[in-house]
């Protein structure tokens, strides 16, 4: 009976919230789609502006760390007036504004300004509306629903190194940075005017088809002073910033890494590829994972064995079988990653003010995926190569994920619902 009733709770759920979970994929991707392409973009630049690694990694750091210091003001708002509402002209404005970096013109002080603009306006389309949107929607099958909606980062990891090469290749950077916005954009925008939905709009459906009266909802969870002193949302935070830090950090340095072996420009962004096909994989996998073991145990593995990526670049780079078999490793973890943090924070925080406990943890890992970048390019103009990042990475990699398996038990949260 108890198998049958959490059955139909699930198809129930999934009959309400599939729609949603098309549009957050799509709207993740789209937020992804610039950060993906950066390491593409890194050769071209570099012979037309003559920039070094670290002006050309420092625009991530810049767009990060803006959407750092805004996300807990923006998950306020999205706690108050629902993701759609902001979510659609975040989007289109995003557009535009991945459109503008054609018009780079070789100024240090434009590109910075460019970026900074940017970051502003990403953080009308980060994780937080996205997840919000999800995990409002989901109780049952909140791991594989999440899990689907940040399958998002890995299709953009996965089709845009091969299609981004190949349009800066055939039609020039400029005209590679158009495409992306337009066109990656006009889709996600389309699918998020379709479907994208949460709370807000099936209460304010519900009011004027008379369904309820004035329906107000309780949900559970802590307050944002008990969220603050929670131990287990503190250790969740600093795994979620050492490993974001370092294997985005990776990431977006991989492609020049690979060329630089001497790997060609083709097979190296086919390389990219695979790895985001294991991220896909990753996300399904970890989601019904989650849903069915202890989520701390599951993140603790997935988190930990990125180290394995660091590791082979180290020490065996030469070879081929070992090079993808650590890619393939790092693209199933790094599709797993937000997906933990946020499956995570919503269990020990509740849904009670999700918005503004996962805003907060968003802008720490959009801190490290900022600083991330920067660092390597940092490294690599000191010391010419990326070996001292590498081992940072692998000793940080294993660090969180320790922290992770060191979690308490989940607590189980119970809707409290009430019309008046």
């Amino acid at each position: 009976m108890g198998i049958a009733s959490k059955a139909g709770g699930n198809l129930e759920e999934w009959q309400r919230g599939w729609p949603i979970v098309v549009a957050a994929m799509a709207g993740f991707s789209f937020f992804s789609v610039l950060l993906s392409a950066t390491g593409l973009f890194i050769e071209p630049l570099e012979r037309e502006f003559g920039w070094d690694r670290a002006t050309l990694s420092m625009g991530p750091a810049i767009a990060t760390a803006v959407t750092a210091l805004l996300s807990p003001f923006y998950g306020a708002l999205i706690d108050r007036f629902g993701s759609r509402r902001l979510g659609l002209p975040g989007v289109a404005v995003t557009m535009a504004a991945t459109c503008m970096f054609s018009f780079a013109s070789g100024s240090q002080a434009q590109w910075v300004m460019m970026w900074i603009v940017f970051g502003f306006i990403l953080t009308s389309i980060k994780s937080t509306i996205w997840t919000t949107a999800v995990a409002g929607t989901f109780n049952k099958g909140r791991g594989l629903a999440l899990g689907l909606a940040v399958t998002g980062p890995a299709i953009a990891q996965t089709l845009v190194p091969p299609l981004g090469n190949f349009l800066i290749e055939n039609f020039g950077w400029r005209s590679a940075y158009v495409w992306f916005g337009l066109g990656w954009g006009g889709v996600t925008l389309l699918l998020c005017w379709l479907f994208l939905t949460d709370a807000h709009d099936r209460k304010a459906k519900e009011a004027k088809t008379g369904a309820v009266l004035r329906p107000v909802v309780v949900l559970p969870g802590l307050y944002k002073r008990e969220a603050l002193r929670s131990v287990a949302l503190w250790q969740v935070a600093v795994s979620s910033f050492v490993v974001m830090m370092m294997t985005i950090g990776l990431a977006l340095h991989l492609f020049p890494i690979l060329t630089e072996a001497g790997v060609p420009r083709s097979h190296a962004a086919w390389l990219l590829s695979l790895g985001g096909i294991a991220g896909i994989i990753g996300k399904l996998v970890t989601g019904v994972l989650l849903d069915r073991f202890r989520p701390n145990w599951v993140g603790s593995v997935t988190m930990g064995v990125t180290s394995v990526t660091f590791a082979v670049l180290i020490w065996w780079f030469d070879s081929m079988p070992a090079l993808i078999i650590a890619l393939v490793i790092n693209g199933y973890a790094a599709g797993s990653k937000t997906q933990i943090t946020a499956f995570l924070t919503a269990g020990y925080a509740g849904m009670r003010n999700f918005g503004m406990v996962y805003g907060v943890m968003s802008a720490l890992v959009a801190l490290a995926s900022g600083l991330g970048p920067w660092i390597a390019g940092k490294v690599y103009d000191a010391s010419g190569n990326y070996e001292p990042f590498l081992w940072a990475g692998a000793v940080a990699c294993a660090l969180g994920g320790a922290l992770l398996l060191a979690l308490p038990p989940m607590p189980q949260w119970q809707d409290d619902k009430a019309t008046v």
